[in-house]
């Protein structure tokens, strides 16, 4: 009996120990950690029966509340266009609030969800007429991070950015993030 006690009290000593290094890791910045990051964005827009893939550059900007949960700010722009028939199809911009919510573990790759919303603006150019939409929605979607160095890391992800009764824009992006 008295041994298992001792066992207890060790166990959460270590665990103590474990979580303060972990916390003083995570928040070094004083504030929490920060991050920045890049992404390049594969993104298919489906247009009623028709389909475009087009593609976008994106900045983030964020913190870590927590290993667990952290929140996000992104903004984007189209740098690749597709044509359906005579129609350019492009995603002009974007940005958008999330939270994350990440699988905080000892291995170099962290698993994550995230969800939030984002504003679109999407422009159709024909050889007579322009038609845009500018809308917003709920985003939603699944990542991995993988850490390179200390403060360096890779992602990628798949991200549902809107979806509309005739629109719909997925999205398959690779970056890199710098922590602070």
């Amino acid at each position: 009996m008295k041994h298992s006690h001792s066992l207890a009290v060790v166990f959460a000593a270590g665990l103590a120990t474990a979580g303060a290094a972990n916390a003083q890791d995570m928040y070094k910045s004083g504030v929490g950690g920060l991050y920045t990051g890049l992404n390049y964005t594969f993104a298919n827009l489906d247009i009623g029966s028709s389909d475009a893939d087009v593609g976008t550059l994106s900045a983030k900007a964020g913190v870590m509340a927590t290993p667990f949960l952290g929140f996000e700010a992104r903004a984007g722009f189209g740098v690749d266009d597709d044509r359906i028939g005579a129609v350019d199809v492009s995603l002009d911009n974007f940005f958008g609030g999330y939270a994350t919510f990440n699988l905080a573990n000892e291995s170099p790759i962290t698993p994550y969800a995230i969800l939030g919303f984002t504003r679109v603006e999407l422009e159709a150019e024909g050889p007579f007429t322009t038609a845009t939409e500018d809308d917003s929605d709920v985003s939603y979607g699944v990542g991995l991070n993988m850490e390179f160095a200390s403060n360096v890391s890779g992602n990628l992800e798949y991200m549902r950015y809107y979806d509309d009764d005739d629109v719909t824009v997925d999205g398959l992006g690779l970056g890199v993030q710098f922590n602070f």
